[in-house]
C-alpha cells in the first residue's frame, strides 16, 4: 500500500470475539520495531483470557478498547486502562499499536481523538497517563500536540537488544469542571 492511496478504516470499541484478532495484532507488532515493551516471547495470554477480560474492559466506566480495522483485519489497536481501586480509578493509562503497514496515514492521531473523545464522556476520569521512549518522535510530538505534557524522563526505562533507553512519562488532565 503506498500512502497516497485512502483507505476505508473502521474504528470501534472491542468486544470479546475480537481477542484472537488482538493478540495476533499485539504479538505481530511486538517485534515490527523497538517501541514495544513486548518482544519475541508474545503475549503469553490465551484467546479465552484475552475475551474474558475485553467482557470486563468493555462493561467498565474507566476503561475502553478501541480497534481500527481495515479490509476485515485489525490493524490497530488504542486503549485506556483505568484501576478499580477508588483512590487511583480516576487515572486511565493510555496504549496505542498500529501495524508499521499503516503508519503516516494518520491512524494514530485518528485513534488518539477517538480514545480522547470517549475518556472525555467517562466522568470518573480526570488524568490520562502515557508512557513513550525518548527515541520515539513522532509519538512524542503527536501526544504533544493532543496536549500531553512531558512530567519526567524515566533513565534506563526500557532495555531493547541490550541498550537502555529513557522513557517519556506524559499526562493530560480531563473532565476537571
Amino acid at each position: 500500500m503506498t500512502k497516497t492511496e485512502p483507505i476505508d478504516c473502521i474504528i470501534r470499541e472491542a468486544v470479546p470475539a475480537d481477542a484472537e484478532s488482538v493478540i495476533n495484532l499485539l504479538n505481530e507488532t511486538a517485534t515490527q520495531t523497538g517501541f514495544m515493551t513486548q518482544g519475541e516471547e508474545g503475549l503469553g495470554i490465551t484467546v479465552e483470557e484475552e475475551a474474558k477480560e475485553l467482557d470486563k474492559l468493555y462493561s467498565s466506566d474507566n476503561n475502553c478498547v478501541l480497534l481500527a480495522i481495515v479490509d476485515e483485519r485489525v490493524i490497530g489497536i488504542a486503549s485506556i486502562h483505568g484501576s478499580s481501586k477508588p483512590k487511583i480509578r480516576h487515572i486511565g493509562e493510555i496504549g496505542i499499536v498500529i501495524d508499521k503497514g499503516f503508519w503516516g496515514l494518520g491512524l494514530g492521531r485518528l485513534m488518539m481523538e477517538e480514545l480522547l473523545d470517549w475518556a472525555s464522556t467517562a466522568d470518573v476520569l480526570k488524568r490520562l497517563e502515557l508512557q513513550v521512549q525518548y527515541r520515539n518522535k513522532r509519538a512524542r510530538s503527536l501526544y504533544e500536540s493532543l496536549g500531553f505534557e512531558l512530567e519526567a524522563v524515566l533513565k534506563y526505562g526500557v532495555k531493547d537488544n541490550g541498550e537502555y533507553l529513557d522513557v517519556c512519562q506524559m499526562s493530560k488532565l480531563i473532565n476537571l469542571t
